[in-house]
Formats: structure tokens, sequence, C-alpha cells
């Protein structure tokens, strides 16, 4: 005989399994399952994938009825939306989106959402999907450098400009950088927005460049994932430029070999000065005595007497011997009087040279054109003063040799009219 039974019970549900045996009697084995009680979301599809012209209405169920409970969303993309009361998950793609850049074709945007019991705090779901989209409209990436063909720059100065991306479809993904010329000291930009910057050195353009400039022609190839390419062109014409390191060093030899040389002519001046005012002390000291001879006489020679008279006679003649002998003891020191006067005019002249080519700042323009103007002046002052024999200044200072070149009484002497 064959028994089936069933048995109910509230909160279980029983289902019977019949087993038959000929030694036997049929047996009724129960499987008891749990109620779902826990709150799930029974129809979310991990991914969505919607064309940019389409739109989006699916409706989010729970296990549970939807009174009290709230839907929303975390991290979601510009226009998708969800109904906090009912779950309807909702998206109407519009191309100004992606084309202002707020939404990207082909990019998983990974959302988050949740559902909340309104009574129960405890009570929640918290999981998340993924959405992307797509078109089906061919728009071609395009490579955008921020700076304009062509660039001129001069050598020594950077060259920096950023390059930019137009992404279409699909975006770029790297950028590689080429130039008809081999190029150093730069930094290359490797994806989008990245910045490329160079330094030309100062021989880069050649004495046999046609205008003294050197064109280089920059290519920037940007590639996507399917390996389409892009290339921006920029023509960089970098003009010969003066390294002004190497030319402020020059100008400032130049400055030290002339105050070296001024120093040098000062003390020669000195010993010269020194010479003919000597000579002229001894020279003025035989005047005096042959004109204070030559008065005595005289007076002498008006005297009654007779002594006196015969001494007058004899005064006279001393003073006319010792003009030989002041012309043979301080002999006029014409040479070194002319060559102290050259001195000090070729002296000031220098130095009227130094302060009219001063430099105007650190990158004065004309940095080269002083420093040739110097040299030439040195140059001609050693070829009027080659005859002069200079010497070097060994037992004064150059505070002392300054102090007595510009004291009063020598420039009052030597005073250009």
């Amino acid at each position: 005989m064959l028994l089936i039974g069933f048995t109910c019970a509230i909160g279980t549900v029983l289902n019977a399994q019949v087993i038959t045996d000929s030694t036997h009697q049929t047996t009724i084995i129960p499987n008891v399952y749990g109620v779902d009680t826990s709150l799930r979301i029974i129809n979310l599809y991990p991914f969505f994938s919607l064309h940019v012209d389409s739109s989006l209405s699916y409706r989010l169920q729970i296990n549970k009825p939807l009174k009290n409970y709230y839907w929303f969303l975390r991290d979601a993309p510009t226009g998708l939306k969800i109904d906090k009361d009912n779950g309807l998950l909702s998206f109407k793609a519009n191309k100004s989106l992606f084309m202002s850049g707020r939404l990207k074709y082909d990019k998983k945007y990974e959302v988050q959402i949740g559902v909340q019991n309104l009574s129960n705090p405890k009570e929640h779901v918290d999981t998340s999907f993924t959405i992307s989209f797509y078109s089906t409209d061919i728009q071609y990436p395009r490579v955008k450098p921020s700076v304009v063909s062509p660039v001129y720059i001069e050598e020594g100065n950077k060259l920096s400009f950023n390059v930019l991306c137009d992404n279409g479809n699909f975006p770029i993904e790297r950028i590689l950088v080429s130039s008809n010329i081999s190029i150093g000291n730069f930094k290359l930009p490797k994806t989008c927005d990245d910045t490329f910057e160079w330094t030309p050195g100062y021989d880069f353009v050649n004495e046999k460049d046609s205008g003294q400039v050197k064109i280089v022609n920059l290519l920037f190839m940007g590639t996507t994932q399917f390996n389409f390419i892009d290339t921006a062109r920029i023509k960089v014409i970098v003009k010969n430029a003066l390294n002004f390191d190497i030319a402020t060093k020059d100008y400032n030899d130049a400055v030290d070999n002339i105050n070296k040389w001024m120093l040098r002519y000062k003390y020669t001046f000195y010993q010269l000065d020194k010479k003919v005012r000597n000579i002229k002390g001894t020279r003025s000291g035989f005047d005096i005595t042959t004109a204070t001879t030559t008065t005595t006489g005289t007076i002498l020679a008006t005297s009654a007497t007779t002594k006196n008279s015969d001494f007058s006679k004899i005064l006279p003649g001393i003073g006319v011997v010792g003009i030989p002998v002041k012309e043979a003891v301080a002999p006029n020191k014409t040479v070194e009087q002319n060559q102290a006067t050259l001195l000090r005019a070729t002296i000031k002249r220098l130095e009227y040279i130094l302060f009219d080519n001063k430099l105007f700042g650190d990158r004065d323009p004309n940095i080269a054109t002083k420093t040739e103007t110097l040299k030439k002046e040195l140059r001609q002052a050693q070829t009027q003063l080659a005859e002069v024999p200079t010497e070097m200044a060994e037992s004064m200072s150059e505070e002392q040799i300054n102090k007595y070149f510009e004291s009063p009484k020598v420039r009052k002497k030597y005073r250009l009219r």
C-alpha cells in the first residue's frame, strides 16, 4: 500500500519524498527551508551599456513591499537618476554632455546604489553596478599643442608649452615626439596635458646657418588604443643669441684689465711728477739766488763807500756764473713734463670710457659692443704710451695713488684746458 502524507506548519514549507522498498514500509522525509527575510535587490544588472542617443528607464525591485523604503545613488555620472520612492533608474543621453567633457565615451562609471528602510535603520542594502556609453558616430581624436606654429625662440631661452588633446570617440593614450634635428636638454610629453620643455644651447645655431637661425620641425604623434594616429606639427625657429654668462665674464675681465693699467699709469705719473717737482724746486732756488745776488750788487753799486763799490762789481758776476751752473745741475725736464701730461689725459679718458660703457642690468644687449670698446681703448692707450716707461706700484697702495692723483694740487697743475 502506497501512503503519501503532507504536513504544514507556520513558517515552514514541507515537501514529501516517497521511498518505495519491497521489504520496508514507505517513509516520508520532509525538506525544510527558511523564509527569505533579508533585504535584496532582485533584478539589478551588474553592467549597463547605452548608446549616446538612447535613454534608460529601468525599475529596480526588492524582495519586500516598496512602502517605507528609500532609494539613492552615489558617484553617479551626470544625467543618471533614480526615483527615491519606486527605484526607477533613468537616464536620457545628451551629446552636449559628451562634447563638454562631463561624460566620456567607453569609460566605465562605477555607480553605488542603496536601499534604506525608513523605519529600521539597520535594514539596508548597498551594492554597485557599472554603466558606460558608446557612440556610432566617428569623431577622430586630435593632438592640439597650446602654441601656434611657428614659434620663435633665442638660444639659452626655454621653450615650454602643453600638448592638449581632443579625444573624440576614443582617447589618445600615448604621445610620441619626433624632430628633424637631434636636440638635447628637453622634457618630452607622454600623455595628453603633459608639458614639452626644451632649452637650446648657445652653440645650437652655427655660423654656417643661413640668417643666423636654425629651423626645428617638431612632430607630436598621438595614438589611441586602436592605433589611430594624429600628428601635430610645430615649427620652431631658433635665433642665434649671446651667451651672457661668458659675455659678462669677458666684460669683467676687460674692466679689470683697464683698472690694472690705470693704476700702473697713475704710479708712473706719480714718479714723473715727483721728478718734475724736484727739478722745479732746484731751479727756483738758483733763480732766487741769482736774482738776490744781482739786486744786492746793484744796491751796493749805488753806495758812496769805496769798499762797497768794489764788492758791487763782483756780485753781478756771481749771478751770471750761476745761470750755467743751474742748467748743468737742474736742467728742464720737458720730456718728463710732457709724459706726465699725456699720462693724466690718457687716464682721464679711460675713466670716462669705463663710465660710458657700464652695463645696464644682467642682460645688457650691447654687452659685446661695450666689451670691444673697452679693449679697443686700452689698446689705443698702450700704443700712445709705448715710449713711456711704466712702473708697477710697489711702495704705495692703490688708495694712496688715487688720493694723490685726485688731489687738488695735481688737478690744478694738470688741468685740461
